[in-house]
Order: C-alpha cells, then sequence, then structure tokens
C-alpha cells in the first residue's frame, strides 16, 4: 500500500485514504457500487476495459475511502500513454456526498501520480452526472479530445488537465509542461 493518509471531512469525520489493490474486497464492493450507479444512469456498466495490473504501483493506484470504518468511496487512476494518466472509478457512496470526500479523493489521485512523475490526468464523464462534472470544472480540469470505448459516444466528456510541475518526482524540461497543458485546456 503506497499511499495512506487521513483528512476531515465538512462535518468533522475523519476519512481513511488507503492505496489497495484493485482485487480487494472492499475495492470490489466499491466497483459493483459505481457500476451500479452507471446502470442506473446510463443503462447499462462501464464498458471500458480494465486490467486490475494497471492500478498498481508504480503504474496506477486506487484508492478506498473509509469513514469511521465504513467504506465511502474510491478513485483511481492508471498510465493512459507517456507522462499521462488516467482517472477511473470515482465514486462516493450516497451517505458521504456534499462532505468534500469526492475532492480530498481527486485530489490525492492527482498527487499520486504526479508523485510517479507523471504530468497530466484525464478522465472521461458522461452527461448524466452534472455533480461530478462541476466538482472536475471546480479543479480546473477542462475539454480533452475523446478517447477509447466512448470516443465518438453521445453524452460522453472527455476532461483533463496539466499537474503542477513543481509536484512532480521526475520533472521534465518547461516544454514537456507546455505541452501536457496545450492540450489540457
Amino acid at each position: 500500500m503506497s499511499t495512506s493518509g487521513e483528512a476531515v471531512l465538512r462535518d468533522g469525520r475523519v476519512v481513511r485514504l488507503r492505496a489497495v489493490p484493485y482485487e480487494d474486497p472492499v475495492a470490489r464492493e466499491l466497483v459493483a457500487l459505481v457500476q451500479a450507479e452507471y446502470t442506473a444512469r446510463y443503462g447499462g456498466p462501464d464498458a471500458a476495459e480494465v486490467d486490475p495490473g494497471e492500478f498498481l504501483p508504480p503504474v496506477g493506484e486506487f484508492l478506498v475511502a473509509q469513514v469511521d470504518g465504513v467504506p465511502a468511496g474510491c478513485g483511481a487512476w492508471r498510465v493512459h500513454r507517456p507522462g499521462v494518466v488516467e482517472v477511473k472509478r470515482m465514486y462516493v457512496d450516497p451517505a458521504f456526498r456534499r462532505l468534500g470526500l469526492a475532492r480530498l479523493l481527486l485530489s490525492a489521485l492527482e498527487a499520486g501520480a504526479a508523485r510517479a512523475g507523471h504530468r497530466a490526468v484525464v478522465l472521461n464523464s458522461g452527461d448524466r452526472q452534472p455533480e461530478a462534472l462541476a466538482l472536475y470544472e471546480r479543479a480546473g480540469y477542462g475539454p480533452v479530445p475523446g478517447y477509447g470505448v466512448y470516443a465518438d459516444a453521445p453524452g460522453a466528456v472527455f476532461l483533463g488537465k496539466a499537474l503542477p510541475p513543481s509536484h512532480c518526482r521526475n520533472r521534465g524540461s518547461l516544454d514537456d509542461v507546455e505541452e501536457a497543458q496545450s492540450w489540457a485546456s
């Protein structure tokens, strides 16, 4: 487990973030809940294929958030292409929404990707998730070209942003940062 930490939610409760394998029982439970959410909103689960090995350090990370020992949410990143990661499986249980947990998870994922030397992040969401889109907009994400199985799907939304170069472990040249920012703007 490469990441473990605590933070405080808006209601004062402590949330514990920990990195686990994608196949961890708690991770599997949360992934099933996010897939059920996709089914309710879009009529089916996410069709994007994932390999559990893509979420193992150093090439990825799967975070679980627990509040008072209860699984409250999850999120992950995996390598999309050299220097760029993709955020996947962002989910917060309805009982823990509107408390800042999604923002904590997203910030932790971005920090982990930056520590691993990546310079940008992308993600795919949908127009039936307005709360997620608002979170990403507040976090500085902007439109990027579509990719993967949903590249041309109606309602698919593709977003990305450059990671702050000061947080990158393997800092590249200024050209690398400018290149990442050019498509993320």
